[in-house]
């Protein structure tokens, strides 16, 4: 089953692209406020080969326009979804999630013991900021990737795969 994308033109510098009806995909990654170009990339291509949705909370931490749109996402670009939004407000507004999940280091559950949905959306903060403590009361659970002791964190885009791979894992690797 194919989906129809609209764009919607938001204001003169910011549109987003919706889906004229409802379809299940393989969870929704929710990128709040990236600001490394590369790590969008690498999700845009993880949206491709896996099936899931990105969500862009703007505003990035680099100047996100067309071209550098097509560039991070090199030749995997028409296969991802992903949407643009102008804040998290917006998020809220257009996607309507049910379910939201943090993926932080300050989860307080393992990302592996979570049992999720198809229709789950996964938050993951800037790589610098972090998520912001308003949006913890947003979310249903927060998740937690284990790590040595001592250690910061894992980049964003390879705790986003490795989410994935674990949520495909429990569906079966289920693509719709």
């Amino acid at each position: 089953m194919n989906g129809v994308w609209q764009f919607i033109q938001v204001s003169p510098n910011h549109s987003l692209f919706t889906l004229h009806y409802s379809l299940i995909f393989m969870l929704n990654l929710v990128l709040y406020q990236p600001d490394i170009p590369q790590n969008l990339g690498a999700c845009l291509r993880l949206s491709a080969c896996m099936g899931t949705t990105i969500h862009i909370i703007e505003p990035c931490g680099f100047p996100l326009d067309n071209a550098k749109m097509r560039r991070a996402g090199m030749d995997y670009m028409h296969k991802a979804r992903y949407m643009r939004h102008l804040n998290w407000q917006a998020f809220l507004d257009q996607a309507a999630p049910q379910r939201l999940l943090l993926l932080e280091t300050d989860g307080t559950m393992r990302y592996t013991d979570m049992r999720y949905e198809p229709t789950d959306y996964v938050v993951l903060g800037s790589e610098t900021a972090g998520t912001p403590r308003a949006l913890y009361a947003h979310m249903y659970t927060t998740l937690t990737i284990p790590m040595v002791a001592g250690m910061r964190s894992l980049n964003v885009a390879m705790s986003a795969g490795m989410l994935i791979a674990e949520a495909c894992r429990q569906m079966e690797w289920k693509f719709t």
